[in-house]
């Protein structure tokens, strides 16, 4: 856990407010308190008061309290802020109280290691995690955090060199003042704008992340990013701007081309690695994660081969085109994550001879856009409450589809016909959220990967 007991003596006998007591607002009070601190803390959950309370922390509603006898108030990033704020910010702004996140927390306690923080629309817990992975495997100590994994006032960084921070756009609208070392852009695509209010809103949260010292890796492949670096890179900012791509050729950097990663110096572009040979790291999605990762890399002085070596050892997060296993030539892969098109469309774009499970419950894109994808896919196998609608868009487009109650049935039935060609991938990569059959597209994935295993068991028993 994270010490903030310097921090806390120099606020003196200041009272904090904590309000959304998920994991991050939990961790929060627990450092809080432990650093000597008297915390006042509520969630419209009772259950989750009866944990922050069990923690040492006073219970109150605060969006009706006094907020005047309080130093600043600790916001989850789930709560609303800036566009349709919850009554509990609207409650500290009437009395003028600071708003913060754990991440501003977690900078305030001043603990001495270098921040790499990483945002985007898209990618982010892969780069996070692939980053996390290449840095120890290199022989660099390093933790990861934030919006992935542990929150970041639970970790605990004793000889740890390099925090690697999965940031949202969220967690940025509660940084006034937590800038990371090294500064990661990925992409930036049109998302939460039921939170935010407008693109412009969303896309200055995540720019947050670029201001102050430092190094700014920018992805430069849509055209708010590219703003977002003709921005800082003409402007007066501080911070050292990289651009990298998976598009186009840059100049003294790092970029994709042709399923290649190469460097420029000198006029001249060195070929550095075929990024086909990286199965757990397929698509050009992922050829963006890893250009990022590569020259933040390449920024902590490590050297090519090892960069290499780790890249092929990663094994991928659960549930985002994760391999489960390979049979037969036939591999099965998890991406239970793909809750709508856009993201089911990546993995159909990295593989071929398809078995693709789909269904749940349909979000407002439907299979928009996934038509082009039809060669690539032998069957589809259809299951929960978008059967209906989705039967209609295959019958429109002429796939070759069944239907199936339950996903047990329809990852049986992909996989007997994958087993009776030899070849093939048997793809979880839904475009539906889970809610349907599942608590949760964790659970999803569990169950598939649970049915694969046990098949392809009883298959060599």
């Amino acid at each position: 856990m994270i010490d903030l007991s310097s921090y806390a003596q120099s606020l003196g006998k200041k009272r904090i407010a904590v309000f959304g007591l998920g994991l991050s607002g939990l961790s929060s009070v627990k450092a809080l308190v432990k650093a000597g601190i008297t915390v006042t803390a509520y969630d419209d959950k009772p259950e989750n008061c009866d944990k922050a309370k069990a923690f040492g922390a006073e219970i109150e509603d605060l969006s009706h309290a006094d907020l005047s006898v309080f130093d600043f108030l600790v916001l989850a990033p789930g709560v609303p802020y800036t566009y349709n704020p919850h009554a509990v910010v609207q409650n500290a702004q009437k009395y003028n109280v600071e708003i913060i996140g754990d991440l501003e927390l977690l900078h305030r306690a001043n603990h001495g290691v270098k921040t790499i923080g990483i945002t985007g629309t898209n990618g982010k817990s892969t780069t996070t995690a692939l980053l996390n992975h290449v840095l120890n495997e290199c022989g660099k100590k390093s933790l990861m955090g934030g919006n992935i994994g542990k929150s970041v006032l639970d970790l605990d960084l004793n000889n740890i060199e390099v925090l690697v921070i999965e940031v949202s756009s969220y967690q940025m609208d509660l940084c006034p003042s937590f800038r990371p070392d090294i500064s990661m852009m990925l992409n930036i695509t049109p998302d939460h704008l039921d939170r935010h209010g407008s693109m412009e809103s969303y896309v200055e949260a995540k720019a947050n992340i670029l201001d102050g010292d430092g190094l700014g890796v920018i992805c430069t492949d849509d055209d708010y990013t590219m703003a977002l670096f003709d921005k800082a890179f003409c402007g007066d900012s501080p911070r050292r701007i990289l651009p990298v791509s998976v598009q186009d050729e840059v100049v003294e950097s790092v970029f994709v081309k042709k399923n290649t990663l190469y460097k420029n110096h000198a006029g001249e572009n060195i070929e550095v690695f075929d990024l086909q040979n990286l199965p757990t790291l397929k698509g050009v999605h992922n050829q963006q994660n890893i250009v990022c990762a590569y020259a933040v890399c390449k920024e902590l002085g490590l050297d090519d081969d090892k960069i290499i070596n780790a890249l092929a050892t990663y094994s991928g997060l659960p549930h985002r085109q994760y391999i489960v296993t390979t049979n037969n030539d036939v591999t099965y892969i998890n991406d239970s994550k793909a809750t709508n098109a856009e993201a089911a469309a990546k993995a159909l774009a990295s593989y071929e001879d398809i078995y693709w499970i789909v269904g749940g419950r349909s979000k407002e894109a439907g299979l928009k856009g996934l038509s082009i994808f039809k060669d690539k896919i032998k069957k589809s196998y259809l299951i929960g409450e978008a059967t209906e609608e989705f039967s209609k868009w295959f019958q429109k487009y002429d796939f070759n589809f069944e239907a199936f109650e339950t996903l047990n049935q329809a990852t049986e039935a992909a996989h007997n016909d994958a087993q009776k060609e030899n070849q093939g991938t048997v793809l979880l990569s839904p475009a539906c959220a889970s809610w349907d059959q599942f608590p949760s597209f964790e659970a999803r994935g569990d169950a598939f990967t649970q049915k694969v295993l046990s098949l392809i068991s009883e298959g060599t028993s």
